[in-house]
């Protein structure tokens, strides 16, 4: 939790859950840097430095590492970066990244991996990471049981095809590991819980809206708000920061909202009544939800085939990522290789 982009493929590449690896959400704030807002779009390393990425413990390891679009694979981990646009200092990214581009088709995006490939052993890439992300538009668009978005899934399974192929061309032996940083939820404006039907508007400022409502009282309102909240709700439950239940393992890390709302699976919480239908896919609720479950495939010469996993936490990944390259296990991190004790080959 929360079951968002950036928060799950943080934990995807540290193995810790969002409360300690620092991003909490798509958008949040932070007592240390008030009147500043995390987006999507931020590379300030602040934001970013409270967990080590994958590939960074990969470099220090001398494993060169490259990455086809990830979340935070930009930001120049560990280093600082002045205000205004002055560049960052110090800090480690990957060998070789590239600046996240919806514009960048999925065959081009293929392509510059196996380009990466086929380099002379001594600057070829040992890790590598390719994001595709026309499912997830596609599940918002049309929502995750459309014949639209089943279509997406099957062109994206192509381009996979792709890249197993060029692989054997190249005759390369590579172990895959196949995630997805959550589910999708079918939505409808039909499904909505109005936060001004809660709360009167001037007692909180809105962070985010959608599967979560994430609010900051204003000033002196902290306690109506908490009261006003309070009642139960039929789609909904609201909870100060410090109440949230543990086995979302949230609201420990001050970055996290005041006030957390999280609705039932398929219901949205949005600032007002929507003033037009709507319908499509959405994703941020319990993690426990059905909905919310992610893909994973292991796929190589490291792991048995024909295994059926049982389900598991998302922050094992890093823990397989570190076998897979001969790192050290790392104690400190959520999650262990205990997952794939059936599959992974001695």
């Amino acid at each position: 939790f929360p079951s968002k982009t950036f928060p799950n493929h943080w934990t995807l590449v540290t193995g810790l859950v969002p409360d300690r690896h620092g991003i909490v959400a798509n958008r949040f704030e932070d007592p240390a840097r008030p009147g500043e807002l995390f987006t999507m779009a931020s590379d300030d390393p602040f934001w970013w430095n409270q967990a080590e990425p994958i590939w960074v413990a990969a470099e220090r390891a001398g494993i060169r590492t490259a990455t086809m679009f990830w979340p935070g694979s930009n930001v120049a981990w560990g280093g600082t970066k002045p205000a205004g646009n002055a560049p960052s200092t110090g800090g480690q990214r990957p060998a070789d990244w590239q600046m996240f581009n919806q514009e960048v088709s999925n065959t081009q995006r293929v392509n510059a991996v196996l380009d990466w490939l086929r380099r002379p052993a001594a600057i070829r890439p040992r890790l590598v990471t390719l994001y595709f992300d026309t499912v997830d538009t596609a599940g918002h668009r049309f929502g995750p049981d459309d014949p639209r978005t089943t279509a997406v899934i099957a062109e994206a399974d192509r381009h996979m095809g792709d890249l197993l192929a060029g692989l054997e061309e190249l005759k390369i032996t590579a172990d895959l590991v196949i995630v997805a940083d959550h589910g999708m939820a079918a939505v409808s404006s039909e499904r909505v819980i109005a936060l001004d039907t809660l709360a009167d508007p001037a007692l909180y400022r809105v962070l985010e809206t959608g599967p979560y409502a994430a609010l900051v009282p204003t000033e002196g309102n902290a306690e109506k708000l908490r009261q006003a909240l309070a009642k139960p709700g039929a789609h909904h439950t609201c909870w100060p920061r410090e109440a949230i239940p543990a086995r979302l393992r949230y609201g420990s890390n001050p970055r996290v909202a005041a006030i957390l709302c999280l609705a039932e699976p398929g219901w949205s919480i949005l600032p007002t009544a929507p003033g037009e239908a709507f319908a499509g896919g959405a994703h941020g609720y319990d993690p426990a939800a059905p909905d919310m479950a992610a893909l994973f495939i292991g796929h190589g010469p490291s792991f048995n085939p024909g295994v059926r996993l049982a389900a598991f936490d998302n922050v094992a990944v890093t823990p397989l990522l570190r076998h897979l390259l001969g790192l050290p296990p790392a104690p400190a991190l959520d999650g262990t290789t205990a997952p794939f004790t059936r599959v992974l080959r001695p």
